[in-house]
C-alpha cells in the first residue's frame, strides 16, 4: 500500500540503496537545478536493497573536507562527481591522444620500467634486485634514454603514455610518479615537433573544452619571457609585466638600488595598476611574500589621484630622479609601483612571483581562458653554485643551437639549447 512505501521511504538515509518502481510522471514543481527536474517518480514499490552507515562526509561536487579524511575513504571520494568527471576526461585525452598519435605514423611502444640509473633532473627510486644482492635498479625520471634507442633501431616516430616516477618532496604540481604522453621522432628538427604538438593541443582543446586554440601558438625566447615576466612558464592572462628601470637609476643615491647595480644585478619593477590605495597592511603582506623568494626587501611607491608620491625610498632621491622613474613605469595617478633590486635571477623569481601574487588578489586569471606560449631557445647550461661547475638546464639530452657551437668552450653560459616548453596560463605543460 501507498503507506507502507511511505513508512519505508521515510526510514531510507543518505547512500541507502533502493530499488523503486512506479509511474514516470511530469513534476508539478519543475526544478531546473537537477537533471531530472521536470520527472518524478509516483512510488508503487519500494525495495531497501542494502542500508548504509552514515558516511563520514557528503557525496557531492564542492567538499571543504580534510584532505586526510578523504583519502582514508578515497573509495567515497571518487564518488564524487567532479573527481568522477576529472577521470572520465582524463580516459577520453588519452583514447584521443593514442588515435591523433596513431594516424600520424607514431607506433605506440611500452618500454622497461626496471632500468639502470640514468642523470636525470631527480633523484631515483630504487629497487633492490634478487638475482644480484646489493645491486638495484632504477624506475624511470622519463624513457629518455629508451626511446633514443628506438630512434637507432630505426623505429621513427615512438609515443607511450609513459608512467614515471621521482623521488622529490612533494609539491602542489609534483607527485612522486605521473603519466606524461612521451614521444620521439627520428630525422626532424624542432619544426617538426611543434607542429605536431601544436595539431595535437588544438585537437584536445576543441573536443574536451570547445575551445579554439589559436595556431600557430605564440612564441617567445626564454631571454624575453624573463625580462618581461620574471619566468619561464608566464603566464599572459593578464598585462603587470616587468620593467628594467637599472638605467633610470644608475646615478641615484639609494644604497639598495646603487649596491645592487655594482654587484652586476639590476632594478626591476611591476606596475600594479589603479592600487594606489592598497592598504599599508596588504603592502607590508606582500613585501613579506616577497622575501620569501629570496628578496631582501620591496621598494614601493604610490602615485596618488593629485599626482602626488607615498615612496618608501623618496628621501634617498631628488623629484626629478623620482619623476623619471615613474615615466619609466608609464605611472599615472591611482597607480602602484613595486621595485625589487638584486642578482638578476632573485629579481625575476620576485617579481615574476609577485605579479602572480597580485593577480590572485586581485582576480585576473580567468580560469576559461587559455593563453598558450612556446618558450624556446633555453640556455644549454647554468652555473650551479654548489657544485662549482656548468650543469644541464633542462636535462642532458639536449642539441645545441648550431649557431652557438662556436662558444661552447669560451663562453658555455651563453650557449642557447634547442629546448622548448609549451606553456599554458603560468603552468608548464610540456
Amino acid at each position: 500500500t501507498d503507506r507502507e512505501v511511505f513508512e519505508k521511504a521515510a526510514g531510507a538515509r543518505a547512500e541507502f540503496v533502493l530499488m523503486a518502481k512506479g509511474e514516470v510522471r511530469r513534476r508539478e514543481s519543475v526544478n531546473k537545478e537537477i537533471p531530472t527536474g521536470e520527472v518524478e517518480v509516483y512510488v508503487s514499490d519500494l525495495r531497501v536493497l542494502a542500508k548504509s552507515q552514515t558516511p563520514p562526509f557528503e557525496i557531492t561536487d564542492q567538499t571543504n573536507v580534510k584532505e586526510e579524511l578523504r583519502l582514508k575513504y578515497r573509495y567515497l571520494d571518487l564518488r564524487r562527481p567532479d573527481l568522477q568527471r576529472n577521470i572520465m576526461i582524463r580516459s577520453r585525452v588519452a583514447t584521443m591522444v593514442r588515435q591523433f598519435l596513431a594516424d600520424e605514423g607514431f607506433l605506440e611502444i611500452e618500454t622497461p620500467t626496471l632500468i639502470k640509473s640514468t642523470p636525470e633532473g631527480a633523484r631515483d627510486y630504487l629497487v633492490p634486485s634478487r638475482v644480484h644482492p646489493g645491486e638495484f635498479y632504477a624506475l624511470p625520471q622519463s624513457p629518455q634514454l629508451l626511446k633514443q634507442l628506438l630512434m637507432c633501431s630505426g623505429m621513427d616516430r615512438y609515443f607511450q603514455l609513459a608512467r614515471c616516477y621521482r623521488d622529490e618532496d612533494l609539491r602542489a604540481d609534483r607527485q612522486p610518479e605521473f603519466t606524461q604522453i612521451d614521444m620521439e621522432l627520428s630525422f626532424v628538427d624542432v619544426e617538426d615537433v611543434l607542429e605536431v604538438n601544436e595539431r595535437l593541443l588544438k585537437k584536445l582543446f576543441k573536443e574536451i573544452c570547445n575551445f579554439d586554440v589559436q595556431t600557430p601558438i605564440l612564441r617567445m625566447t626564454w631571454r624575453e619571457a624573463m625580462d618581461r615576466f620574471g619566468s619561464d612558464k608566464p603566464d599572459m592572462r593578464f598585462g603587470m609585466e616587468l620593467k628594467n628601470v637599472s638605467d633610470v637609476v644608475k646615478d641615484c643615491e639609494f644604497v639598495v638600488f646603487k649596491s645592487a647595480l655594482e654587484n652586476g644585478g639590476s632594478v626591476r619593477g611591476i606596475n600594479a595598476d589603479g592600487q594606489a590605495g592598497m592598504p599599508r597592511k596588504k603592502i607590508d603582506a606582500l613585501v613579506e611574500y616577497a622575501k620569501g623568494f629570496g628578496a631582501k626587501g620591496l621598494a614601493y611607491l604610490a602615485i596618488h589621484e593629485d599626482g602626488s608620491y607615498k615612496c618608501s625610498f623618496g628621501k634617498f632621491m631628488k623629484q626629478e630622479e623620482l619623476d623619471a622613474l615613474v615615466k619609466a613605469m608609464d605611472g599615472k595617478p591611482g597607480d602602484l609601483l613595486f621595485f625589487a633590486a638584486d642578482k638578476d635571477k632573485v629579481v625575476f623569481d620576485v617579481l615574476g612571483n609577485l605579479r602572480l601574487e597580485i593577480a590572485r588578489q586581485l582576480d585576473l586569471l580567468k580560469k576559461d581562458d587559455f593563453k598558450f606560449l612556446w618558450v624556446t631557445e633555453f640556455p644549454l647550461l647554468e652555473y650551479s653554485e654548489e657544485e662549482g661547475r656548468y650543469v644541464a638546464m633542462h636535462h642532458p639530452f639536449t642539441m645545441p643551437m648550431e649557431e652557438d657551437l662556436p662558444l661552447i668552450d669560451t663562453d658555455p653560459g651563453a650557449v642557447r639549447a634547442k629546448a622548448y616548453d609549451i606553456v599554458l596560463n603560468g603552468t608548464e605543460l610540456g
